[in-house]
């Protein structure tokens, strides 16, 4: 069985058009096991009660941003293991470096390509195929 069938995910967007674009790229892909939530406490509160494999969150949100919800991710016992990649329109140094100092997995810039996301995730998880 295909990893990319194994696999379940949740995008992390308050942008419902940024949401649409990942969820269109997952589907691409093949990537069926996704939830979605748009902030970071409602996703916090949802991995917390049944984690995932994979989180995919955009770093600008209201609220807890992307890199807030990494912190708490590690800092819980049952979400510490979580696979994260955050998605950024801002890729400065200074976030990528705070992102991987908390234990980002990865990162990618928007916009991106479906391909692209792809092969962010699969440099995280291995190969889906």
């Amino acid at each position: 069985m295909p990893l990319k069938s194994q696999l379940h995910m949740m995008v992390v967007d308050d942008m419902s058009v940024s949401r649409g674009l990942i969820e269109q790229a997952l589907d691409w892909a093949g990537l069926r096991n996704v939830q979605y939530e748009a902030n970071g406490e409602a996703a916090l509160r949802r991995l917390v009660a049944s984690p995932v494999h994979l989180v995919i969150s955009d770093y600008n949100m209201p609220g807890m941003d992307g890199l807030q919800l990494l912190e708490c991710l590690r800092t819980n016992k049952s979400t510490h293991r979580i696979g994260f990649i955050l998605i950024t329109g801002t890729a400065n140094r200074d976030l990528i470096e705070r992102g991987q100092a908390a234990g980002m997995n990865n990162f990618i810039a928007k916009p991106f390509t479906k391909e692209g996301l792809l092969r962010c995730i699969e440099s995280v998880t291995g190969r889906l195929q």
